[in-house]
């Protein structure tokens, strides 16, 4: 099986002519993204605090975002991450935050609500961690949510937050009077496997618990479409053989598609993964198709999720290798 780094290129490049005239300046400057939603903010020890926002709509061209303490910027953040820890705090004491997104053209959003915390408590040299949480289950909620629950720690643990982690990432915190978290943006149809963590004043943090893994329903138009659109292809000869050249738009995943599988008649063909970023718009790519004249190559493709997951093959697409003397063909192959 063969790995390909390619660099990314962006396919039909449209090329924009800026109006110079004074009168038309004011008029062009691109409109800022929308201030970041649904921020929160958790304590997660006595010197830290554990900040979360609703990612941007797909399509806002968000690169990355902003988090402020007070009025001083403390974290930045890619846009694929929608939470960060902020820490060297004061114990004791309340801390604000705000979230700011930041577009590709240099501009910025304005501040996101204000949210508050408090940290608790310095405590002593403390290098034991609490115990792993017990009792720990859950199970769908919908086709994109799942619920998961918890025994509360016994008193005298000294925890101030619970982790949720999604495999090896945590995805989500709450408090220590918590003892469920609901959680959000999963796929439908989709297994998945979570662990919750329990964590102290100082920052001491339990064994991960018992697994639980959840498999999310189907439901009648719950997919998402996970699959690449407006494939298109043609062929040319080269270096004695024939190449497949594609372009199609990548799926709205909530982030970048970095890695594609690309099969040919039916078969996997090669993996292409992009050695920079990944093209935001119309991505191009060459395949390399044999040497045989006048054969038909069915081609699809499918992208790697930010799940892990591979999503759905895009449609179908038929190409003949031609001869030099007459041109290559793209259409739809016969159902």
């Amino acid at each position: 099986m063969t790995r390909f780094r390619a660099v990314a290129t962006l396919g039909l490049v449209t090329t924009a002519l800026l109006a110079t005239t004074a009168c038309g300046a004011d008029d062009e400057r691109a409109a800022a993204p929308a201030a970041p939603a649904g921020v929160t903010v958790q304590a997660g020890s006595a010197t830290s605090a554990h900040v979360m926002w609703r990612p941007a709509p797909s399509g806002n061209d968000v690169t990355g975002y902003d988090v402020y303490r007070g009025g001083t910027k403390v974290e930045d953040v890619p846009a694929d991450t929608n939470m960060t820890d902020v820490t060297g705090l004061a114990p004791s004491s309340r801390h604000t935050f705000t979230v700011r997104a930041r577009g590709a053209d240099g501009t910025v959003s304005p501040h996101s609500a204000t949210v508050s915390v408090d940290t608790p408590a310095a405590v002593a040299e403390d290098r034991d961690p609490p115990a792993r949480p017990d009792g720990v289950r859950g199970g769908s909620d919908g086709a994109r949510a799942a619920r998961i629950a918890w025994d509360p720690a016994p008193d005298g643990q000294g925890v101030v937050s619970y982790d949720i982690h999604q495999g090896g990432s945590r995805i989500h915190s709450v408090g220590a009077d918590a003892t469920s978290a609901r959680i959000t943006r999963l796929r439908p149809g989709t297994h998945y496997r979570f662990t919750v963590v329990a964590r102290d004043a100082a920052d001491n943090t339990s064994p991960a618990s018992r697994t639980v893994e959840i498999t999310t329903p189907h439901g009648p138009g719950d997919d998402p479409d996970t699959a690449p659109t407006g494939l298109r292809a043609t062929t040319r000869a080269a270096d004695g053989g024939y190449y497949i050249d594609l372009s199609w738009v990548a799926p709205r995943t909530g982030g970048d598609v970095p890695e594609y599988q690309i099969h040919l008649n039916g078969k996997f063909a090669t993996t292409l993964v992009w050695g920079a970023e990944a093209p935001r718009g119309r991505a191009t790519y060459s395949v390399y198709a044999g040497r045989t004249a006048g054969e038909t190559v069915r081609v699809r493709l499918r992208a790697k999720l930010p799940d892990g997951n591979w999503g759905a093959f895009s449609p179908e697409r038929a190409v003949v290798t031609a001869a030099a003397d007459r041109p290559a063909t793209d259409r739809h192959p016969r159902s």
